[in-house]
C-alpha cells in the first residue's frame, strides 16, 4: 500500500515537472521506452535486515524503469557488488521484470522523484521525508543496518532516526565518510559509503573492493 501511495505523489511541483518532462522527451537511446515518470518507491524485502539509503532516482534510470537504481550505470556498479556479497541473485538490473531478487535487503531513497541535476532542494527533501519515515517504520522489526550512499543520505538519516526511533542525533553529528560507522543504542547500525555515481566510480574514488568491504561489514553487523 505504501509503494502505491508513493508512486502517486505530486507534492513537489518542480520535481513533478522535471520527472514528467524527462519521461516525455526521453533520451535518444531509450526512445522506444515507455518511461515510468513517477515517484520511485522502495524495493526489496519487507523483512530486510539491511537497508540501502540513496539520494534520489536517476532521470533515465529509476525514473525510466520504475525501480530504484535500475537501468543506469550507478545501478550496474551497485548490483554487481550486491551479487558478490550474496545480497542479490544476479549482478545486473536493467528492467523491472528482469528476474532480479534481493536477499535480506531493501533499497530506497531520501527523495523519491528524479531531481534536476541530481540535486533535490532542502524543502523537497523535507516534503519527501515522511515516505522514508513510514518505510523505515514498516521494516523496523527486522532492520539492523543502514548503509547511507553519500553525504545526502547520511544527513537524511538523522531526522529519520529521530522520527522513527525517537533517538536524537548526537551533537555534533558524526561526519560522513566512506566506511564511517555509527553505533547508537536502540537504532540500526549506520555505515557510510561513497555514492555509486559515475563521478566516483570512473575516477577511482569508489572501487569494487571498497564496496565489497562495506557490504561485508553490513552483513557482519546484521548477523548474516
Amino acid at each position: 500500500m505504501l509503494d502505491e501511495e508513493v508512486s502517486d505523489c505530486f507534492a513537489c511541483p518542480r520535481l513533478v515537472a522535471w520527472r514528467e518532462e524527462v519521461a516525455a522527451t526521453k533520451r535518444a537511446s531509450f526512445r522506444n521506452w515507455d518511461y515510468w515518470g513517477r515517484p520511485v518507491p522502495g524495493w526489496g524485502n519487507a523483512d530486510a535486515e539491511i537497508a540501502i539509503l540513496g539520494l534520489a532516482p536517476a532521470a533515465h534510470g529509476g525514473n525510466r524503469t520504475g525501480r530504484i537504481f535500475t537501468g543506469d550505470r550507478s545501478g550496474d556498479v551497485l548490483f554487481a557488488a550486491l551479487h558478490r556479497a550474496g545480497l542479490a541473485n544476479q549482478p545486473t538490473s536493467v528492467s523491472i521484470d528482469d528476474g532480479l531478487a534481493l536477499r535480506h535487503l531493501r533499497i530506497f531513497s531520501a527523495v523519491r522523484c528524479a531531481p534536476p541535476d541530481n540535486k533535490p532542494l532542502p524543502d523537497e527533501r523535507d516534503t519527501c521525508a515522511p515516505w522514508l519515515h513510514r518505510e523505515l517504520n514498516l521494516i523496523r522489526p527486522t532492520l539492523r543496518v543502514v548503509v547511507a550512499l553519500g553525504a545526502f543520505a547520511w544527513q537524511a538519516w538523522w531526522p529519520a532516526m529521530r522520527a522513527v526511533y525517537g533517538v536524537p542525533a548526537p551533537v555534533p553529528r558524526p561526519k560522513f565518510g566512506h566506511g564511517a560507522h555509527v553505533s547508537l543504542p536502540g537504532v540500526p547500525e549506520l555505515l557510510g559509503c561513497f555514492h555509486v555515481s559515475q563521478q566516483n566510480t570512473f575516477t577511482g574514488k569508489l572501487t569494487p573492493a571498497m564496496l565489497d568491504d562495506v557490504f561485508a561489514r553490513a552483513k557482519e553487523l546484521a548477523g548474516l
